[in-house]
């Protein structure tokens, strides 16, 4: 363990296209999407704190979800979980917590990472973020993590990188490309220069506050501002100040798009970014016929290739359907062909035209 070594787990989003499972009040980091025992923020946890200590590793979430957070990592002191008071996107997110540990350690190297990303293989994930850090440690880089693509998928965003290795392992980034259509996928795929865009990042907290000075003055000044409160009571009032006058921004777009000391890690740990219920689909057991099921009294009879997701206490047969997705919550029934899935934030935003927040 490395007293510089952090990790700020970002936890915040809503999660919407896995509704009706993933609601506003309980979103998707918070569950067992897998089936598995552990909600996905619980196993993002597990992943870091085999590396990083456990005083060093910060939660930045919805300050309506900090009571959720605090319950599911109640071995997280409490303190480490950061409520921010609305949602601005990953930009003031990431200033928050690096403004904050900076306050804490001047020579601190962060992680900046979703809370919920799937991760088979966790030592080899260990050793890549090691290896990140040691990369980070001594030179001014930002550092994002790719992972080398299987095939082509147009729900990731793409990273293109320079041929030659500026280090073991590590290259200079060329492009990012969010979301392609599945031509240009393929045609990434096939160039061999491309990865996915795993959304982790690693760099020195000084140089990431840098960063926000040279792209986003003006969200970096305000935090600038209020500094001397962080690490105090007075912590959240200076955030309620803060937030409104940051603009909604991820960091993609706000820094690493526009930066020329961004770097790539390829790697292969098994990641999934969890986005849909196809790609919960991909990560869990399936039967002889290709059913992924969660729910002890789920009974299926002449169904192929459906993922269902329905409460342990109720009774659930299927019968005839082949690739749908059947998720059933106490006041919700999804029934929705697998293909459409990209379509059920827009089903959700019909429901909320149709039937207001009760069922969101």
């Amino acid at each position: 363990m490395n007293k510089n070594h952090y990790v700020a787990i970002m936890a915040g989003g809503i999660g919407s296209r896995f509704w009706p499972m993933s609601r506003t009040g309980f979103p998707k980091q918070f569950l067992d999407i897998l089936h598995t025992g552990r909600t996905l923020i619980q196993m993002t946890y597990d992943r870091y704190k085999e590396f990083i200590p456990v005083e060093n590793i910060f939660i930045v979430t919805s300050k309506e979800y900090a009571d959720i957070v605090h319950k599911q990592l109640p071995e997280l002191p409490v303190q480490n979980i950061l409520s921010e008071p609305s949602r601005k996107n990953t930009a003031p997110c990431i200033a928050y917590v690096s403004h904050k540990i900076l306050h804490i350690n001047k020579e601190a190297l962060l992680i900046c990472a979703p809370a919920d990303h799937l991760i088979l293989d966790a030592p080899a994930f260990s050793k890549v973020c090691l290896d990140a850090f040691g990369f980070v440690k001594s030179i001014n880089a930002l550092l994002t993590l790719g992972i080398k693509p299987t095939y082509a998928n147009t729900g990731y965003g793409y990273i293109q990188h320079e041929a030659m290795p500026v280090a073991d392992n590590i290259y200079q980034v060329k492009t990012f490309t969010e979301k392609p259509n599945l031509e240009l996928a393929k045609t990434f795929l096939a160039s061999g220069d491309f990865l996915w865009n795993a959304g982790i990042f690693v760099w020195k907290v000084k140089n990431i506050v840098k960063a926000f000075e040279k792209f986003l003055p003006e969200m970096n000044e305000v935090f600038v501002a209020e500094q001397t409160y962080f690490n105090t009571e007075e912590e959240a009032e200076a955030l309620e100040r803060i937030y409104p006058q940051c603009t909604n921004i991820s960091i993609d777009y706000g820094i690493m798009e526009k930066a020329d000391n961004v770097y790539v890690l390829p790697a292969s740990f098994g990641w999934s970014d969890l986005g849909t219920w196809n790609s919960a689909y991909e990560n869990m057991e399936k039967d002889y016929f290709g059913n992924a099921v969660a729910g002890k009294n789920v009974m299926v009879i002449d169904a192929t290739k459906n993922v269902v997701h329905a409460d342990d206490k109720k009774l659930v047969l299927l019968q005839g359907l082949d690739d749908f997705i059947i998720v059933d919550t106490k006041d919700v029934l999804l029934i929705c062909k697998k293909d459409k899935e990209q379509e059920i934030k827009d089903y959700v935003a019909e429901v909320k035209r149709n039937k207001g927040d009760k069922f969101l």
